[in-house]
């Protein structure tokens, strides 16, 4: 298998520990700001965000006078993350409860929903409610938004919504904002759906505060899990003959088959589902009364398996079986298909193994979210993403590359999520004196100081968002895998491109402002991940920094006379006490100081090429040559933007060749450049021929 990612995590404890209260440290960071009536909760899965809206909601019941709460999520088996917890004998003034009727996502008839939504609306002793999105929507369509006029509704996995008009559950959350008083909590694990469409317009969103809180943060944080794996297995013909070469039965493990309509389904989920039973042993038995199967494995173990494909009536058994698992014992593999993604809880998980790529990001992350949850005796957690090997000689070649790339950019979309943050602080809000915390890039922004937009933006991960906006644009993902475009073309255009639709309130100043730390940003996380010892000039150390992991890139003190952008050679490298350190990024040949990134080195670096090498080890020559075959074939057409940056290249390559680049060479570049001369060769003369109309 090519494990493309390994990060490993310090194990502080930090975000596993409570505090007085009982709150784990996002909890305490998202109840800090229990007085607003907008939040948005930005958290990756596992990092308890479920009761962090316990926390919330029963202030604003008890001391906020709110008269209800209402919880959606957006699917039944969900729903069991707000079941009864006690949170008295943990420090925190109240309980939570749901009764019974009130839960309308436990096992049982959909039939009677909306009218028991509309029931607790009208009792007034009725507190708390958790239901469907679905359930939310329908039930909204018979009441009015001052209906809802104080009361809290809270929205789980909230990149299920969408500003778009067609989006129902959108546009209830537009309706709650401009007629009710009523408060809103939103909470999502990736505030990114996948699609163009924004979740908020900007106007909304800029009325909501923000608690935002990283993978990286979560996991780094954890009393157990220490490593986290991403990695791809390849199989060629049916992945059904591969699959026990990645389904490891001592794991604790969720199995995804692919969708029915996908190019690696055989259409048959039922068959696959007993394919992979046969795969872990011999079945025994299945619990007439939980509809748990017993397999019994080569070695003699008895595997407990859940079946969650096969839609029957004891499927409804197993979902409510599978909400009472309190024992590692309990269940050992769980094989789904459209199920146990988001929101799913099983902290002994180990292993994610899904066949078939994923074109959502969000999915993804979901998927993985569920083998991060801490538990003791889990060290690692693994994903496994089992997906066609793309053949030269098979006809369906473009599709399976096309599929692989979707998911080597997710993979790219992780390693920025699960990289340590990298801060920014304005040089205009600094004291003489001050000094900066490790990962902070300080803004030099004396001249024109940096306007209170663009901090939100940056302090609320506002910079996740552009990164996988950014990532999903079709060129960058052909960036990452092919030498064919230049860094310039991504760095200033695509990245504006990003920014400006997703943030047109700003000006020119500041989106510029904002692709620069964006850029920053993912140049030094690229960098972190692949900076070793021998990388470093004479005299030279790598630290290691308390909440980074082990590969983190940070030099000792340098030569106050030293330039930004500067080269650090063993000159003015001092070796001395770490006390004074400052952190170094190799860009290109050079080592910058990280507090005086040059921007305009960094334009020149393709911040993927990165990924790129890692892949490059990891994969047969073939495979690449593949990928890089299709997407120079599917390549996209040529636009000013990017003929105006690769001008002077142009020039300066037939300055240096007395030639001018070939379309036909076998340097993709050349060829680039090539395209870029017949298009800005081609537009001359349509102006010409305007000219003399």
């Amino acid at each position: 298998m090519a494990e493309l990612i390994k990060v490993e995590y310090a194990r502080n404890g930090k975000s596993a520990s409570s505090n007085a209260q009982g709150m784990r440290e996002m909890q305490a960071r998202a109840y800090a700001k229990r007085d607003s009536q907008y939040l948005l909760i930005k958290a990756p899965p596992a990092s308890g965000k479920s009761r962090a809206l316990m926390f919330l909601a029963l202030h604003k019941l008890n001391r906020q006078g709110l008269r209800k709460v209402i919880v959606a999520v957006p699917e039944k088996s969900i729903g069991a993350s707000f079941k009864d917890t006690d949170l008295t004998t943990h420090g925190f003034e109240w309980d939570w409860h749901v009764e019974s009727r009130h839960d309308l996502c436990r096992a049982g008839n959909d039939s009677g929903k909306v009218d028991a939504f509309r029931a607790f609306m009208k009792d007034p002793a009725a507190k708390t409610l958790v239901c469907t999105h679905a359930t939310l929507r329908f039930a909204f369509d018979k009441l009015t938004p001052v209906d809802f006029n104080d009361c809290l509704v809270a929205i789980d996995e909230f990149h299920h919504v969408s500003a778009d008009e067609n989006n129902r559950l959108g546009a209830l959350i537009d309706d709650l904002i401009r007629s009710s008083s009523a408060h809103i909590i939103a909470m999502t694990g990736s505030y990114f759906r996948g699609d163009a469409a924004p979740i908020l317009l900007p106007d909304d969103e800029a009325l909501f505060d923000k608690v935002t809180y990283t993978y990286y943060e979560q996991l780094n944080g954890y009393r157990y899990l220490k490593s986290l794996g991403i990695g791809y297995h390849f199989y060629q013909g049916s992945y059904l003959d591969a699959i026990h070469e990645v389904l490891d039965p001592e794991r604790k493990t969720i199995v995804h088959i692919p969708h029915r309509n996908s190019g690696e389904s055989t259409t048959d989920k039922y068959s696959e589902v007993d394919y992979i039973l046969d795969a872990l042993g011999k079945v025994e038995d299945q619990d007439a009364k939980t509809g748990i199967i017993t397999v019994r494995h080569s070695s003699g173990r008895l595997l407990k398996v859940a079946d969650l494909v096969t839609d029957t009536l004891v499927r409804t058994h197993i979902q409510e079986y599978l909400r009472q698992v309190n024992h590692r014992d309990d269940v050992d593999v769980i094989i789904a298909l459209g199920m146990a993604k988001e929101g799913f809880d099983w902290p002994y998980c180990e292993h994610v193994l899904t066949i078939g790529y994923r074109n959502s990001m969000t999915e993804i992350i979901q998927i993985i979210g569920r083998a991060t949850r801490d538990s003791e005796g889990k060290t690692h957690a693994q994903f496994t993403n089992l997906i066609a090997q793309p053949d030269a000689e098979d006809e369906d070649v473009q599709n399976s590359v096309n599929n692989l790339l979707k998911a080597i950019t997710v993979s790219l979309l992780m390693e920025q999520v699960l990289a340590p943050s990298i801060n920014f602080k304005p040089r205009s809000r600094m004291k003489p004196d001050e000094t900066v915390e490790p990962g902070t890039v300080v803004i030099e922004d004396t001249a024109a100081p940096v306007s209170q937009k663009v901090m939100d933006i940056l302090q609320s991960g506002g910079q996740e968002d552009i990164i996988a906006a950014l990532l999903q644009e079709p060129k960058v993902a052909a960036a990452a895998v092919t030498e064919s475009t230049e860094p310039e073309v991504i760095n200033q255009t695509e990245i504006p491109k990003v920014i400006e639709r997703l943030h047109p309130d700003l000006d020119e100043g500041e989106r510029e402002l904002l692709r620069e730390t964006v850029l920053t940003t993912m140049q030094a996380r690229a960098t972190g991940g692949l900076f070793n010892e021998e990388d470093l000039p004479d005299g030279a150390q790598i630290l290691e920094p308390d909440g980074r992991y082990d590969t983190q890139p940070a030099g000792e003190a340098v030569n106050p006379d030293q330039r930004p952008g500067e080269s650090a050679d063993e000159d003015n490298i001092d070796t001395g006490s770490a006390g004074g350190g400052r952190q170094f990024l190799k860009i290109g040949d050079k080592f910058v100081n990280i507090e005086h990134l040059n921007i305009d080195l960094i334009n020149q670096i393709n911040p993927f090429q990165g990924a790129y090498e890692i892949l490059s080890k990891a994969l047969t020559a073939p495979v690449l040559k593949t990928i890089q075959d299709v997407v120079v074939s599917k390549r996209t057409q040529m636009t000013e933007e990017e003929a105006v940056i690769l001008w002077p290249r142009i020039n300066a390559f037939v300055q240096q060749k007395g030639r001018p680049p070939s379309v036909t060479s076998d340097d993709q570049m050349e060829v680039r450049y090539a395209e870029a001369l017949a298009y800005i060769q081609q537009k001359k003369r349509e102006r010409m021929k305007g000219a003399t109309a």
